[in-house]
């Protein structure tokens, strides 16, 4: 391909260093604040691609004004086949994923090339939300923090520590192996859940290294509210993250999901059970109550030292509840988890046999469809010969 696209930071004729994909519904304002951060980025040398998932607003006008690349969807097809369109697009074998809300560092694309070009045996890597949110209110605060501390633990080398998920909020991946492994998941994931976990799974299956770099961060502008952050934790990502990890029987235990966080969940769950159980045992409850929020705060005390140290101690003792809450949603999620199992894989017989259900294995899920077809296409030289790439049918709207 000898004629590159020649964006706002990208030399004609040439193909740039990183391709930086963004799928957006209605982005709206905060839209703007992330073209915006992207052309103050110290890195320059960078196409802007830009997935218009069905938007009924001006996204696609301002993302043209900042230089980009637009794709449009007609109607809503979810983030999972706005980003592998965005991927197919792309004339860099670097994809840098970010989302519509999220504006980076001026360093932040730096980093990125720079990682990579150390280590020419890194498949991909991610960073985490830095430690200064822009919505206010004690929720929008909780969960933006909770997700930044989360992505600073580990044991680090030179800022980085290796991982076996991938996050496309704020991470970077070989063009070539993310075509290898299939891509993302649109018929797993029509909407937006975990189809990115899902897709580092099949990465790190293929024995490729993945690395959570800490010092690439990017600023989140999502405002939650209570119920937004229940609906989340339980359906767009306990439950189908719980699902994948039933059906790859993979035991993790990192990030959101180590054994302290696990151990916070049950007592969570007892919690519950204690109080319920208090209008019969009001003291032992009470008890109960005290000695269970005194083990989450235990467990997770360097995150409330963390907490105290951003906002302050009243602030941190406000989180409380709403760490409880969300430990509370990741036990309805494992139980929602462990029904559908029963229900998918029900045997047929057994029901009317002995009205018995017995969890089995899952079914093997095929392989993404974007890998089917790419195999399809290089099996069959007149098909090949006629799609050559589909990044021609995606960038037919570049301007």
């Amino acid at each position: 391909m000898d004629d590159f696209p020649a964006c706002p930071t990208s030399p004609e004729h040439r193909p740039p260093t990183l391709s930086v994909v963004i799928p957006v519904r209605n982005g709206g304002l905060d839209f703007e604040r992330c073209l915006r951060g992207l052309r103050a980025s110290h890195w320059t040398d960078y196409e802007l691609i830009v997935i218009d998932d069905g938007s009924s607003d001006d996204t696609a006008d301002r993302a043209r004004k900042h230089g980009a690349r637009v794709i449009r969807h007609e109607k809503p097809l979810g983030p999972a086949a706005s980003r592998n369109d965005g991927a197919e697009a792309a004339f860099s074998d670097l994809i840098f994923f970010i989302d519509g809300d999220v504006v980076v560092h001026p360093d932040t694309l730096t980093k990125v090339v720079e990682r990579f070009q150390e280590n020419p045996g890194l498949a991909a890597l991610f960073g985490s939300y830095d430690a200064e949110p822009s919505a206010s209110g004690l929720v929008s605060q909780f969960r933006n923090l909770l997700h930044h501390y989360v992505h600073q633990q580990g044991e680090f080398d030179n800022d980085s520590r290796p991982a076996h998920t991938f996050w496309t909020g704020c991470g970077a991946i070989r063009r070539h192996l993310f075509f290898e492994v299939g891509g993302f998941d649109p018929r797993l994931y029509r909407r937006p859940a975990i189809e990115d976990i899902e897709m580092g799974y099949r990465l790190t299956r293929a024995g490729h290294p993945i690395a959570l770099v800490r010092s690439i961060q990017a600023t989140h502008l999502k405002r939650w509210t209570l119920g937004l952050m229940v609906k989340t934790d339980v359906f767009h990502r306990g439950v189908p993250w719980m699902l994948l990890l039933m059906r790859s029987h993979r035991k993790e235990n990192d990030l959101n999901v180590s054994l302290a966080q696990r151990l916070c969940v049950i007592a969570t769950g007892l919690a519950w059970i204690a109080l319920f159980l208090s209008p019969w045992t009001p003291r032992i409850s009470a008890l109960g109550l005290v000695g269970i929020m005194g083990l989450v705060a235990c467990l997770n005390l360097r995150f409330y030292q963390f907490l105290t140290n951003r906002r302050g101690f009243w602030f941190a003792t406000g989180c409380l509840p709403l760490h409880l809450i969300y430990f509370s949603c990741c036990g309805v999620s494992v139980a929602i988890a462990m029904g559908l199992r029963m229900l998918l894989t029900q045997q047929p017989d057994q029901a009317v046999a002995n009205r018995k259900w017995r969890p089995v294995d899952f079914p093997s899920f095929p392989r993404p469809q974007m890998l089917q077809q790419r195999e399809s296409r290089d099996g069959n030289p007149a098909e090949r010969a006629r799609t050559g790439s589909l990044s021609s049918k995606a960038a037919q709207d570049r301007d």
